[in-house]
């Protein structure tokens, strides 16, 4: 029996893959969690001691600064006071709430407090804090890596807006489009729903133990509570719910892991494609020096950023729907399954941040071999059937053609085989139509038949 080994992370995000998601763990740890607790309990006493609530009055800029520098400079030392505090509370808000009045003693300040915790459910501090992290690493985090594999595509877009390629459609080949239109679809699809989660609402509560600000009013009957509630929420850059039981009911939530979860969606269908237009040899991968492809096969290059990217975006799907499945329901004013869920919201924007970096680093080391695309067009001049017999029709609609079923004509020829461009010009020869619309049709070839596809990327908004 092997002994046992040191303590090891559990996760591969907070091993093998820590570098890549760094920078959630400020925002989406237990540690950055505690973080924001701490601001928004700090928070509301400088917003009742400004109001001179209670018999106070507002504190010293001096004194301010000292209290604020409580959740601007935690560190370690904050960590670990929680951590031994929460093992005699068994309650994690209760421990910060300690943790701010041991520090008001500190400061000087215990005339203020019983002002900590004033009036507050732990959901109270909870829905801002979550509103506030999760906020802060979708906008400084997550959302900035999304933005980036978007301008990979849309630099690759134009890059290749002119590079004809032979398209796919049920696997089959079909009209050709240019490798940068088919990209720029990618690009358009994920800014579109990147503006969406940009926009989305972070809301949090502040109403009490069951949304009715009860104790507040009994506290202090001649307040606006509500309206003092939302000026404090808002002056932390969240929304406000007014309407709540003693949760903030996580539909804002439910909405940010649904898009997170779509743009996840897109993603997974660029990964996919990449990997298959490699495969194809439509892209051929560039060495990274002193990497090895294979433990055995020393020609390889294996398109992992891809895979990874895949594999990952799978994982952080399931977590985003599990997320957005569990938050949308509470039993009555209160259940506590919220609680050990949103615990996993840093899991989930962890594997779709590895996701985004193994894209956004794909995207860097792929060339467009457009030797092959030329290749793969000239051997199906089929796909003109549908330029033909759409020219055929406009013929016959406009009197210059006796020619009764130009699908069927067209079909009879290329259905199932493969059609040289010496055969597609002679059957174009014998057509019965007007001699402008014959000499357009043996000008076109298969490279040459890409519609508008290096306008439309041009025009990306």
């Amino acid at each position: 029996m092997p002994t046992s080994l040191p303590p090891q992370p559990l996760s591969p995000l907070d091993g093998r893959y820590r570098a890549a998601v760094a920078g959630l763990s400020d925002y989406l740890s237990e540690a950055g969690l505690n973080r924001a607790r701490v601001e928004v309990e700090v928070e509301w006493i400088l917003a009742l001691t400004d109001r001179s609530l209670f018999g106070t009055s507002a504190l010293s800029d001096p004194d301010k600064a000292a209290l604020r520098a409580l959740y601007l400079d935690f560190g370690q030392a904050e960590i670990d006071w929680l951590a031994e505090k929460e093992a005699v509370t068994r309650h994690d808000v209760k421990a910060v709430e300690y943790l701010v009045r041991d520090r008001l003693s500190t400061l000087g300040l215990d005339r203020i407090a019983e002002l900590a915790h004033f009036a507050c459910t732990s959901e109270d501090i909870n829905s801002a804090s979550y509103a506030l992290t999760v906020r802060r690493a979708v906008e400084r985090v997550w959302l900035p890596k999304l933005h980036s594999v978007i301008a990979k595509l849309r630099a690759l877009a134009l890059e290749h807006k002119d590079a004809a390629m032979l398209s796919r459609t049920h696997g089959q080949p079909a009209t050709p489009s240019t490798m940068g239109k088919e990209l720029a679809v990618f690009a358009w699809r994920l800014e579109r729903v990147a503006a969406q989660i940009a926009g989305g609402e972070y809301l949090a509560k502040f109403s009490g133990a069951t949304g009715t600000w009860s104790a507040h009013v009994v506290a202090e009957p001649d307040v606006d509570w509500p309206k003092l509630s939302r000026a404090f929420i808002e002056g932390l850059g969240i929304g406000f719910n007014p309407l709540t039981t003693q949760i903030e009911s996580h539909d804002w939530q439910v909405e940010l892991y649904d898009r997170a979860r779509h743009a996840g969606g897109i993603l997974h269908n660029l990964a996919t494609d990449v990997w298959t237009y490699i495969s194809m040899g439509f892209f051929a991968q560039i060495p990274v020096a002193g990497a090895t492809g294979s433990s055995t096969m020393p020609h390889k290059i294996n398109p992992i950023r891809f895979e990874n990217a895949e594999a990952n975006l799978e994982i952080a799907g399931g977590l985003f729907q599990t997320l957005a499945q569990t938050l949308v329901t509470s039993r009555q004013q209160r259940d506590l399954t919220d609680s050990t869920t949103q615990r996993n919201i840093g899991v989930a924007f962890g594997h779709s941040l590895l996701a985004l970096d193994n894209l956004e680093r794909g995207l860097g080391e792929i060339s467009l071999s457009r030797d092959v695309l030329l290749a793969d067009l000239d051997a199906n001049w089929e796909v003109l059937a549908e330029a033909i017999q759409t020219v055929v029709r406009a013929e016959i609609a406009a009197g210059r053609s006796s020619i009764t079923d130009p699908y069927a004509l067209l079909k009879d020829l290329t259905r199932g085989r493969r059609v040289g461009a010496s055969q597609l010009a002679e059957f174009v020869e014998g057509l019965d139509i007007g001699d402008a619309a014959k000499q357009r049709l043996l000008a076109l070839t298969p490279a040459g038949y890409t519609g508008l596809a290096a306008r439309l990327v041009d025009g990306l908004p």
